[in-house]
């Protein structure tokens, strides 16, 4: 390999998160991201994010690969990012599947994420509402969430846990 291409290899970092597709009746939440410094545009997105965190911005010691996340971590997560950034409550139905993808930080440089998703059902509104990393919440029928979200893995998520549930 030449000093070129390892050097390139170095600069790829994984993390590694978990969240929840939630239903509610026949409608499914999806959140719009915050507008901010380090990402000027906002997106359609399923909650989600790391398994764990150092501080805000710096991944923990899960999140960052250096130790095996546990289903459990997993779960936990992905309720918390549920509550956070969807502002509600659910329950865990079934575990759906890992979606991978790279994308590219001004801080960090090129990351391959791995997001552990859960389906889950709809529990209660929380009062305290969602936080600052979204702007908007929506519950939305399948086809309308399918067409609003921005990126096409969380697209193949919400379909699987569509295909999940009983007519």
């Amino acid at each position: 390999m030449g000093k070129n291409a390892q050097s390139q290899t170095l600069l790829i970092t994984r993390e590694f998160s978990s969240g929840g597709v939630v239903f509610k009746g026949d409608e499914w939440l999806i959140t719009k991201s915050s507008k901010s410094k380090l990402y000027p545009e906002a997106y359609w997105r399923l909650p989600k994010g790391w398994i764990d965190n150092v501080t805000p911005e710096i991944p923990g010691p899960m999140a960052s690969g250096k130790v095996k996340a546990d289903e459990q971590s997993l779960q936990k997560s992905a309720l918390r990012e549920v509550s956070e950034e969807g502002g509600v409550e659910a329950v865990i139905i079934k575990k759906i599947g890992t979606e991978k993808y790279f994308f590219n930080t001004p801080d960090r440089g090129k990351i391959l994420k791995f997001v552990t998703f859960y389906l889950m059902e709809y529990v209660r509104d929380l009062p305290e509402g969602h936080d600052d990393e979204t702007s908007e919440t929506a519950w939305l029928p399948f086809d309308k969430a399918y067409k609003t979200l921005s990126f096409p893995g969380e697209k193949r998520i919400l379909k699987k846990a569509k295909e999940i549930l009983p007519p």
